[in-house]
């Protein structure tokens, strides 16, 4: 069961100020009144206080007067209070809220009774819950390699319809045309409709992931391929020292093994053997750099087990984590440990097992909790050593560079005093050219020995391919859109909408609705006048909630159009004075539709229209519920307020 909206509170930045607008659930809720006025903030407070990430409210008095919004949402049986600052200072929102639970009929409290402690991404998981959404559930991105956590959020897409949204045909869905929502309506449609089944989501996760796997661990394999020890490389190198005297001839065949330590032997030669008594530079910097060189293969090696660690970690705590929360959702039954432990949460039976099983899940949360616990003290000590460890490496590389590169600045002055024979100079380029090698060679000896798991991995994909080849999601959300398309039509075509006698469609796809003509298909930003974009949006929108609330899709049942009238006439006329005779009767009829909608829905669903437009026929006039004009100095914001010391 999902909730409508009780009411929209305000608070001022002064003391005792306090502005309700109440809603009445189940019905029609027209807000009219001029320009101004604070009408349109409406939509954008409810946006704000359910979760938004930015701070919807535009500037003007709302934000200069208003310090803190709040909504009360409400459902047969229960009534959740949702409070939250407006930003301070420079912050761009308010990251935490005040949520409190109470008895249906209670007003919002005093501004002195609210205490703002629950963080932002638990405030979205509570109203997420409470608006009836499976936290357990993931679904596949569109177009991304990640998987959505649908939440209330997304359930918004389908319930505001702002001002530059209700007539534009260009998109149909609320924030449609910001940044990467596309996709994001894509992927979550499915799972509002009802067409995701959440075992079979479950399978496509972990198929996907091992495909993802599978590529990874290839990839794996081919590098550890592509340098052996006894590739050509290495066996050029060989050649290259022979001839520099940097080690003696080889002769017959040698193994990977007896070439990398024979390459080994010609980094440590360092010329011709001098008296003991000679201090020898180069030399010395020869050796600095094979020690430089050992710790480097040591410290990366050491750094590969870390991360190793890490990631297996991160694995067992996922895994986990979503066991846990399981368990944990369990407890949510409320059910006093002491004394109800022998009754069903459910239905208040006597069920003798109940306490063994209780206390057994308790038991294994128990277990749960300490074994998570542990891994989260170990990671940050793992996390801290992989620092330390690449912070290392990096004076170690550092190191390396500043030995390479006295060894240059010495042979070079050797070269200009004469003193380096061709051969030693030689010798020093090939020492440098098996260095890199050895380098790239001890960097894949480091790396955790990969097992060729391959066929493993193709044999899990292979059964769970079988497993969902006879897949009904696409199916079941074909049948669920044709079934929606014939609401739509039947909306359009009450509303006396161009192309209504064709077959339409609503594309989830494109994100539009679609008119199948004889001539093609017609899509919503080709079906010409403001009207009908108005009046297919409208469509859309109640065939899509009539479906939520006759399939139980979790979706708020409210649905905010903001000034839909303002296809027919400017904005600031409040008359029907203004209006031609046909566009008075075509805006009747989209309220009548409206009303029809919700008479049909008994209840199940809420409609708040703010408008311009004050008519006086009763399809229109008996669902006024405030009139915020200048005339009787009535807006959002009291006009007290804005006096100097008002209250």
């Amino acid at each position: 069961m999902t909730f409508q909206i009780q009411a929209v509170t305000i608070y001022g930045k002064q003391p005792g100020q306090m502005r309700t607008v109440p809603f009445k659930p189940g019905a029609l809720n027209i807000i009219t009144g001029d320009s101004r006025r604070g009408k349109s903030a409406l939509l954008t407070i409810i946006d704000y206080c359910l979760a938004s990430s930015d701070y919807p409210v535009k500037a003007g008095k709302v934000r200069d007067y208003v310090g803190t919004y709040a909504v009360t949402l409400t459902k047969p049986g229960q009534q959740l209070f949702v409070a939250r600052r407006a930003p301070e200072g420079k912050a761009a929102v308010s990251s935490v809220f005040c949520i409190l639970t109470q008895a249906p009929g209670t007003p919002p409290p005093d501004a002195d009774e609210i205490q703002f402690t629950t963080p932002q991404d638990t405030a979205k998981d509570i109203l997420s819950s409470f608006c009836g959404i499976d936290s357990t559930v993931r679904v596949p991105a569109v177009g991304k390699n990640t998987l959505i956590a649908p939440s209330i959020r997304h359930a918004l897409f389908f319930c505001f319809q702002a001002q530059n949204e209700v007539a534009n045909s260009n998109v149909l869905f609320h924030s449609q045309g910001e940044e990467w929502r596309p996709n994001t309506i894509r992927g979550v449609i499915p799972y509002f409709l009802g067409a995701v089944d959440r075992e079979q989501a479950l399978l496509q996760n972990k198929l996907r992931n091992l495909r993802k796997e599978l590529a990874d661990h290839q990839a794996l394999l081919n590098a550890s391929t592509e340098l052996t020890a006894a590739s050509g490389q290495a066996r050029a190198l060989l050649t290259e020292a022979v001839e520099a005297g940097l080690v003696p001839a080889q002769p017959g065949e040698r193994t990977a093994d007896d070439i990398l330590r024979i390459l080994r032997t010609a980094m440590e030669y360092t010329g011709p053997a001098e008296s003991p008594d000679d201090d020898d530079p180069l030399a010395e910097l020869h050796t600095h750099r094979n020690e430089l060189r050992r710790l480097f293969a040591r410290t990366r090696a050491e750094t590969a087990d870390l991360k190793q660690a890490l990631a297996e970690n991160s694995d067992f705590t996922d895994q986990a984590t979503e066991q846990r929360a399981r368990l944990a959702s369990l407890t949510l039954l409320n059910q006093d440990a002491d004394t109800n432990r022998d009754r069903c949460p459910v239905c208040d039976s006597i069920v003798t097992s109940a306490n063994e099983t209780i206390t057994g899940i308790l038991r294994d949360l128990a277990y749960l909790d300490g074994d998570l616990q542990a891994i989260r003290t170990d990671t940050p000590a793992i996390r801290r050593l992989i620092a330390e460890h690449e912070h290392r490496l990096q004076e170690l590389r550092s190191d390396l560079a500043r030995n390479q590169a006295e060894i240059n600045e010495f042979t070079a002055a050797l070269r200009r005093t004469g003193r380096e024979a061709d051969e030693l100079r030689r010798g020093a380029i090939v020492q440098g050219r098996i260095s890199l090698y050895l380098d790239t060679a001890a960097q894949h000896a480091a790396a955790p020995r990969a097992q060729d798991r391959r066929e493993a991995l193709r044999e899990q994909i292979a059964r769970l391919e079988e497993q969902l080849s006879d897949s009904t999601q696409d199916d079941r959300l074909t049948s669920f859109l044709s079934l929606i398309n014939q609401q739509i039509r039947k909306k359009a075509r009450a509303l006396d909408l161009e192309f209504s006698d064709s077959p339409i469609r609503l594309d989830v796809n494109r994100l539009t609705v679609i008119a199948d003509t004889v001539g093609g298909p017609v899509h919503l930003k080709n079906m010409g006048s403001a009207e009908n974009a108005l009046g297919y949006h409208v469509s859309t929108m109640l065939s899509l909630h009539e479906w939520f609330a006759e399939h139980h899709g979790p979706v708020p049942r409210t649905l905010i159009l903001d000034q839909p009238s303002q296809v027919y006439f400017p904005e600031e006329a409040t008359g029907e004075e203004e209006l031609q005779s046909s566009d008075r009767q075509h805006l009747l009829k989209l309220f009548e539709t409206l009303q029809a909608t919700l008479e049909e829905l008994d209840g199940a669903m809420q409609i708040i229209v703010v408008e311009h437009a004050d008519l006086s026929d009763p399809a229109f006039s008996q669902h006024v519920t405030e009139r915020w004009r200048r005339s009787n100095d009535s807006a959002l914001v009291p006009s007290s307020w804005m006096s100097p010391g008002g209250d």
